[in-house]
């Protein structure tokens, strides 16, 4: 059985992981585009950096501080954010 990519992004923690987890990504936007709000570059980053700047609240509604320093799983999760953010 295949790893969603939600289940891969949950269990990246090293760089590594993070690599695999991109070329899942990418996989996953080249067979199943109708699963993703922003298919362009231009459209993926400019959610990435709304959700960014809406990444408070995201950390206030899982009871956790915005972290100073990202890590490869919170990365994991701003890709997954990005996709579908508006």
């Amino acid at each position: 059985m295949t790893m969603s990519l939600d289940d891969q992004a949950d269990r990246v923690v090293t760089r590594e992981d993070f690599v695999v987890f991109l070329a899942a990504a990418l996989a996953d936007l080249r067979d199943r585009p109708e699963e993703w709000e922003n298919r362009t570059l231009e459209n993926f980053l400019d959610a990435w950096g709304a959700w960014v700047g809406d990444m408070p609240g995201w950390c206030a509604n899982r009871g956790e501080a915005v972290p100073e320093q990202p890590d490869w799983h919170l990365l994991a999760a701003m890709v997954m954010a990005a996709r579908i953010y508006e």
